[in-house]
C-alpha cells in the first residue's frame, strides 16, 4: 500500500487533470451527515426517486453514517465554474449542470479508482447532484422494483451516490475542511461543487 502521502499527491494530480479546482485530504470525523439533509431531496428537488444515485435508493443519513465509522480519512475535491452556454432552463438543475455533473463523476471514478489500486481498498467516492451518465435512468422509465433496480444499473461500475442524498450536509462538510461555500443565489454566480473520496 502505497503511503498516503503519496497517495494525496497523485490524487490531486488526477484531480487537477480532470478538471477539479482543489483536492484536500481530511479526517473523516468532520464529515457531517443529518436528517434534515434528505428532506431537502425529498421536497425541492425534481430528481428525487428518479435516478439511481438518489434518494429513495441512494443510502439513508444512518447508513452513511455507520460506514463513515470505517475510515480514517477522505479527500474533498472541488469543482468551480459556470455551465456552458445552454438553452436548458436552469431551475432545471440536472440538465442545466449536465456537463458539470459528468465531469465530476468522471474525476470521482478514476480518483477512486486509483486510490484502490494503489491499496486503499475501502476506497468509495460519493459524488454530487443526479447521476448523469444516462440520457435517462432507470426509475424514469416506469415501473420498477425498488429491490432490483440496482441490479439493472447500466453503469453499476461507475454510479455513485451523490453525497447530499446520502444524507451528507456538504455546506458544513466543506466548510469543515477550510473551503468557502455559500448558498448561490442566481443563475450566473460561480458555483462550487463537491465530490468525496473515502480512504482508509
Amino acid at each position: 500500500m502505497k503511503e498516503l502521502n503519496t497517495l494525496v499527491s497523485e490524487l490531486r494530480q488526477i484531480a487537477l487533470a480532470s478538471g477539479a479546482n482543489d483536492l484536500r485530504l481530511i479526517s473523516a470525523d468532520i464529515i457531517k451527515t443529518a436528517a434534515w439533509v434528505r428532506l431537502k431531496c425529498r421536497y425541492g428537488c425534481k430528481a428525487y426517486g428518479k435516478h439511481l444515485s438518489c434518494p429513495p435508493y441512494a443510502p439513508t443519513p444512518e447508513e452513511t453514517e455507520r460506514a463513515l465509522k470505517d475510515y480514517k480519512y477522505a479527500v474533498l475535491v472541488e469543482f468551480v465554474g459556470l455551465p456552458k452556454e445552454t438553452s436548458v432552463d436552469p431551475r432545471h438543475i440536472h440538465h442545466y449542470l449536465w456537463d458539470l455533473i459528468l465531469r465530476i463523476q468522471d474525476a470521482l471514478f478514476k480518483l477512486e479508482r486509483h486510490a484502490f489500486l494503489s491499496g486503499y481498498y475501502k476506497a468509495f467516492g460519493f459524488g454530487a447532484y443526479p447521476c448523469s451518465l444516462c440520457e435517462t435512468c432507470l426509475p424514469e422509465e416506469g415501473d420498477i422494483d425498488f429491490h432490483t433496480v440496482k441490479r439493472l444499473c447500466r453503469h453499476q461500475d461507475r454510479m455513485r451516490p451523490a453525497m447530499e442524498a446520502s444524507g451528507i450536509d456538504v455546506y458544513a462538510t466543506v466548510r469543515a475542511a477550510g473551503f468557502e461555500l455559500e448558498v448561490v443565489t442566481t443563475f450566473d454566480e460561480t458555483i462550487r461543487s463537491f465530490g468525496l473520496v473515502l480512504l482508509d
